[in-house]
């Protein structure tokens, strides 16, 4: 906290004066990471495709995760990792904010089942666990020195035994920018469901 309040040239009193407590400064720097660096997660929730919004999802968290302009992994998972048993308002946030991201996972998965895009035996539930937990796994790889080549081999094993599609996928206009800015604008819109 000393490191802070030093670096924004500001005393502590002023800081719990504007923020109240740890706990709440904490919460609105996840809110603006999510917002921020952390909004490809949003933006992959809009691909045509399952796969695509997993390759998206997932390419992109090894390309942020491994960014050497900031520390390796992720914000949030770090954090959980890193927890203090002091610290339980923070741990049960991170955690409602991990279950709430895997239930967005599974709501994009259901929309997937439901358009026809995975077979019909698929569990979007599972899926979306299986997702998270490789999302997760990327952050804490990187955490620990892997590199952006190493991330997308685990990305590729993935996508190669991603469920296929259950009908034959057209051409979409993914990579046309009007409709990228779109769903850009779209993604910003998003928000976690977390209490």
């Amino acid at each position: 906290m000393t490191d802070l309040t030093k670096a924004m040239g500001i005393n502590p009193p002023s800081l719990y004066a504007t923020f109240g407590n740890k706990e709440t400064l904490f919460e609105k720097v996840l809110d603006r990471y999510i917002e921020g660096p952390g909004g490809y997660v949003k933006e992959s929730l809009l691909a045509p495709t399952a796969v695509e919004f997993v390759r998206q999802l997932l390419s992109a968290s090894a390309d942020f995760f491994t960014d050497p302009s900031h520390a390796c992994g992720c914000l949030a998972i770090n954090a959980g990792l890193a927890w203090n048993p002091e610290s339980k308002e923070v741990h049960k946030q991170l955690a409602r904010r991990h279950v709430a991201r895997e239930k967005l996972f599974e709501d994009r998965l259901r929309q997937a089942l439901r358009e026809g895009d995975l077979p019909k035996d698929s569990d979007p539930r599972d899926l979306a666990r299986y997702l998270s937990v490789v999302f997760q796994g990327l952050a804490v790889q990187a955490s620990a020195g892997a590199t952006r080549r190493d991330l997308q081999k685990v990305v590729d094993m993935v996508l190669s035994g991603w469920p296929p599609s259950s009908q034959r996928v057209l051409a979409h206009p993914l990579y046309d920018n009007q409709t990228r800015n779109q769903q850009r604008t779209r993604a910003r819109s998003i928000r976690y469901p977390v209490q």
